[in-house]
């Protein structure tokens, strides 16, 4: 885990708010809810919620996966995200022990 890019990552209103929704997918898009949440959630409902283009949302994303804390799969067209857990898990312990 690379310290320097999970904190530039975390220095950005609209990249913590996806990282909040993604931590209750399902409370934060209900517009998915008749697609499922087993891979995640679809760029398009972070798009929409975030109110932001596809380009700068899509961009934030890979800031995010960049830094180990959100996991992408495609499945077909469409690419979801989702927390990466044990990333945060991670984080955290780094802050309890070193920060």
């Amino acid at each position: 885990m690379e310290q320097l890019e999970i904190f530039k990552a975390l220095a950005n209103t609209t990249r913590l708010n996806i990282l909040l929704w993604l931590k209750d997918p399902q409370g934060s898009f209900p517009g998915q809810e008749k697609y499922g949440f087993e891979h995640g959630v679809c760029v398009g409902q972070i798009q929409q919620k975030a109110g932001l283009t596809q380009s700068t949302v899509s961009e934030y994303l890979a800031v995010l996966q960049r830094a180990g804390l959100v996991k992408a799969t495609r499945v077909g067209q469409w690419t979801y995200y989702q927390r990466n857990e044990e990333a945060f898990a991670a984080l955290s312990q780094l802050i309890q022990q070193e920060l």
